[in-house]
């Protein structure tokens, strides 16, 4: 019986100490920078996105994070931090009346938009999250391009 009640302590103790270090996880952050702004008008939306099948996203009710930055000497940059180890894309857009949205003419943009390792968007090169993912696994800084039509 005694034996029986150790075991079942150490058991215990293991299973809440593995739970500690599952929940400490390692966390890393996400450095985004833009640069060839066409203008220094209104300000830079960076949305961060962490699942499959979430871009496009015409109007960021899929991503997990927005952060918002100022423009300086055409370029703008972002620091998403305390982020697990994962997949993650970003969709960017150079917002100059700041109103959160994609504004667009007959069909496409009019301000510029930017999706990470897109160097160039169209018919045959639509955004996805698979070709715009990169493995966060340290902290890591990327550069997206600003794509104006």
């Amino acid at each position: 019986m005694k034996q029986l009640v150790l075991f079942a302590l150490v058991s215990i103790s293991l299973l809440t100490l593995s739970s500690f270090n599952n929940q400490k996880g390692e966390t890393y952050s996400l450095t985004v920078e833009v640069k060839e702004l066409q203008n220094c008008k209104g300000v830079v939306q960076f949305a961060l996105y962490n699942k499959d099948g979430t871009i496009p996203d015409e109007h960021y009710k899929k991503c997990c994070k927005i952060l918002k930055e100022k423009i300086q000497n055409g370029t703008s940059k972002v620091t998403f931090s305390n982020l697990p180890v994962g997949k993650y894309a970003v969709n960017i857009l150079h917002d100059e009346n700041e109103n959160g949205e994609i504004d667009k003419g007959f069909i496409l943009p009019i301000e510029g938009v930017g999706f990470s390792n897109y160097q160039s968007i169209g018919l045959t090169n639509r955004p996805n999250f698979s070709k715009a993912s990169v493995d966060l696994n340290r902290d890591k800084k990327i550069e997206v391009k600003i794509i104006y039509f």
